[in-house]
């Protein structure tokens, strides 16, 4: 462990176009101030700026919020330099500028904010460590999430066009978006497209597109609901079964591109050799997400480390002989909002045999609630387990297997 006076501490706000550095010592004093582009030229000019305020014998700690993002370039630069950097949760240096009786916003307060983290929570933080394949993958996610944002935009568009065309169109399919369902709304995207069309005719063209899955029955279905409905004929009707059309071909580029990206991410998950997906709730893409915000889990050395950095450990406060926990609200909220969905997936029970999904935390689960816990401090205690089971299985690659539930015995 490095004395405190023996290091010089670099607090770096990260922007698009640029980058502002403060350089502190141990004693909070302004060193110096560099702005420089993010583009890897210019990097060095930080290192010749920190290096004016090293004196022999002093090392050099770098503080960066977002290693993923804007600051992705300088982490590589420094890391690469070996340099020794942490990656600063962006809450911690928000909370340490608030913490200011005149609170000041600027590039270079933001900076200087980074820097007293670094230095009052050196031990704390983790290294940053940009590798390629966790950051691509995180890129691949990124692109996942937003193409599914975009696929559940046009579906509720679709829904509100159908809604003008076919009163009932709900009645129709379980899923407006199924690929036989895509089909139909194409071919036929507003009742008077069935003019003409018999029963025998669209069950013909129902069991061609759903492998022979759907009946005489479903088309007599169809053609008795667009009956009762009435006419929805309007004005400038084939501009409107335009619109259907093109949302038709939008919500099958979406599927597809969603389907190419999930194979360029199975792939890239391989290389890692996790068995994450081993675990109940934990798909291709869940998995992807924990790789994508956890990163290299050997920059954690203890799973209490990754619990923090994850919000999920409790605040310890206390006064006089009072003290208690609460409920974290810094940490990566995404990382945080990923192990608590899957927490809740962890109680969830079969639909036919109502069996719990997964026993053990089931019962971990109505074992909290025995001992006096709401029912979302129990989900926040079985977050804390699972922080434990994913630091393992990623630390080992390992895969998950479900612990046996002990049953206690009657008298």
């Amino acid at each position: 462990m490095i004395q405190p006076d023996k290091l010089v501490y670099v607090g770096v706000d990260l922007h698009k176009q640029h980058h502002t550095a403060v350089i502190i010592d141990c004693w909070n004093r302004k060193l110096g101030e560099i702005k420089f582009d993010n583009k890897p030229t210019a990097f060095p000019l930080l290192e010749k700026e920190v290096k004016k305020h090293t004196k022999k014998g002093m090392s050099v700690v770098y503080g960066l919020e977002d290693v993923g993002g804007y600051g992705r370039g300088l982490a590589v630069y420094l890391t690469e330099k070996g340099c020794s950097v942490k990656e600063v949760n962006a809450k911690l240096a928000n909370s340490r500028r608030k913490s200011h009786v005149t609170i000041q916003k600027s590039d270079s307060w933001d900076a200087e904010c980074v820097a007293k983290v670094v230095r009052d929570e050196l031990y704390n933080l983790p290294d940053a460590k940009p590798m390629d394949l966790f950051w691509a993958i995180s890129q691949l996610v990124t692109q996942r999430n937003w193409q599914s944002k975009n696929l559940i935009n046009v579906v509720k568009r679709l829904h509100q066009q159908l809604s003008y065309h076919y009163p009932s169109y709900k009645k129709f399919y379980s899923e407006i978006d199924g690929k036989t369902a895509l089909a139909f709304w194409h071919k036929y995207p507003s009742p008077n497209h069935l003019s003409g069309v018999g029963v025998e005719e669209l069950a013909k063209y129902l069991r061609k597109l759903s492998n022979n899955g759907l009946s005489t029955k479903k088309a007599e279905q169809i053609l008795i609901l667009v009956a009762e409905d009435g006419d929805t004929t309007r004005d400038f009707q084939d501009q409107r079964d335009f619109i259907v059309k093109g949302l038709v071909r939008n919500i099958r580029f979406y599927k597809r591109e969603l389907g190419r990206v999930e194979e360029e991410i199975r792939g890239l998950m391989k290389e890692l050799g996790f068995q994450l997906e081993s675990m109940t709730g934990i798909d291709l893409v869940t998995a992807a997400e924990l790789v994508a915000e956890i990163g290299d889990i050997h920059r954690f050395a203890t799973p209490d480390k990754l619990a923090r950095f994850a919000g999920i450990a409790p605040i310890i406060v206390g006064s006089g002989n009072k003290v208690r926990n609460y409920k974290s609200k810094q940490g990566n909220r995404v990382l945080h909002d990923i192990i608590k969905s899957l927490a809740i997936r962890q109680l969830l029970v079969t639909r036919s045999t109502k069996v719990p999904r997964n026993p053990y935390f089931h019962a971990y689960y109505e074992q909290r609630l025995a001992a006096g816990k709401t029912k979302q401090q129990a989900v926040v205690c079985i977050m804390r387990k699972l922080v434990n089971v994913i630091y393992y299985m990623m630390k080992t690659q390992a895969s998950y297997v479900i612990p046996e539930v002990s049953i206690p015995q009657a008298g």
